[in-house]
């Protein structure tokens, strides 16, 4: 069991395959992120929504930029989800402008800032977190090894077996994984007053609890199976469930129309029950949070999809390396999945925004 402070090393669910190697990110044009949308815009509304492609800008920036551009309050530009800074991304803001014609929003933005209008449609309501499906990915791996399409041939196939552990990635932890400790300092009533960091921190240290229970499911050898007590969730639908039956339920999980979930620690998430309800008490006993704690803080909590499958990944050789194109849902990381195959944390690392 982890300690109460230092970070969980993550493992690798293809240990046994040799990695790729090879380098992320060389440039934006090899990262690319498209968000697949929640719904499309109705064409009438009171929100202008922008869809736009850029790199080198962080989703926060891009907030405070288009609210600075149109006299708006930052928190009134809407999005779905954070994205990568050192990436090529597609994704929507949505902006209350009434009264303002959708293609003199769409003209203002173009001349002022430097960003691409993919287009611009009206809707009803504001675009808030989460409101989106998941996003689309294109990946080039540049100087893989030289036997690298084969080896990841390998890895493909085994991830088909054990499908993969839904970790969040290192870029939600911030320079050198600092945020993690500076989310516990938050959450014990310390650190910024500023609300939107305070929350993004806190964030970070349910993302790292999370972590550490995946862990020790992988290490308890539990992470190909469901359990008695766990809390499902369907695939299709994402309705969550508790298991009361394990040997009724595994075709349904080895088929992949049902998965468990996992922990986002709050005074308001449901516990898992049996074998599967004591990991998690556990992991949130060996860090020295109480439930007392969480509500205090004003944590309500979730649960997490622990286990993907990635049914639509292409590998393909590319003049450069290797292209790895898949999608993923909403709150899932690129990064998680490449990690398996590169076996390295070579342009992992992003200081700078996540992928949720």
């Amino acid at each position: 069991m982890t300690n109460a402070t230092a970070p969980t090393p993550l493992p690798y669910i293809t240990h046994e395959d040799p990695g790729i190697g090879g380098i992320l990110k060389a440039e934006p044009d090899l990262f690319v992120v498209e968000e697949i949308p929640l719904y499309e815009p109705e064409g009438k509304g009171d929100h202008v929504y922008l869809r736009l492609a850029r790199t080198g800008w962080t989703t926060r920036d891009i907030q405070k930029s288009l609210s600075k551009l149109f006299g708006l309050k930052a928190a009134d530009v809407g999005y779905a989800g954070l994205k990568d800074k050192h990436a090529r991304v597609e994704q929507t803001f949505s902006l209350p402008l009434r009264n303002t014609d959708e293609g003199d929003v769409a003209g203002r933005v173009r001349d002022d800032l430097p960003f691409e209008v993919v287009w611009a449609k009206r809707h009803k309501n504001k675009l808030k977190a989460g409101h989106l499906l998941g996003n689309r990915f294109r990946i080039v791996v540049v100087d893989s090894h030289e036997d690298g399409l084969d080896r990841a041939g390998d890895i493909r196939k085994t991830l088909e077996q054990k499908g993969l552990p839904n970790f969040y990635g290192e870029q939600r932890f911030g320079a050198h994984g600092r945020n993690e400790e500076k989310g516990r300092e938050a959450l014990m009533g310390k650190g910024p007053r500023d609300k939107w960091m305070r929350k993004l921190l806190l964030s970070a240290y349910q993302s790292a609890l999370f972590n550490a229970w995946l862990v020790e499911r992988i290490d308890r050898g539990w992470f190909e199976t469901i359990l008695q007590g766990d809390l499902a969730k369907k695939t299709d639908t994402g309705g969550i469930f508790e298991v009361e039956d394990a040997a009724v339920d595994s075709e349904r999980f080895r088929e992949g129309a049902i998965t468990y979930t996992g922990p986002i620690y709050g005074a308001k998430m449901r516990w898992a029950t049996g074998k599967p309800g004591d990991l998690e008490q556990e992991v949130l006993a060996s860090r020295g949070v109480s439930q007392d704690v969480l509500r205090r803080a004003k944590l309500n909590g979730s649960r997490r999809t622990a286990r993907l499958s990635v049914p639509d990944l292409k590998i393909e050789e590319h003049p450069q390396g290797l292209c790895f194109s898949f999608s993923l849902p909403k709150g899932s990381y690129a990064t998680t999945l490449m990690r398996e195959f590169m076996k390295s944390d070579q342009g992992l690392e992003d200081p700078t925004a996540g992928e949720t």
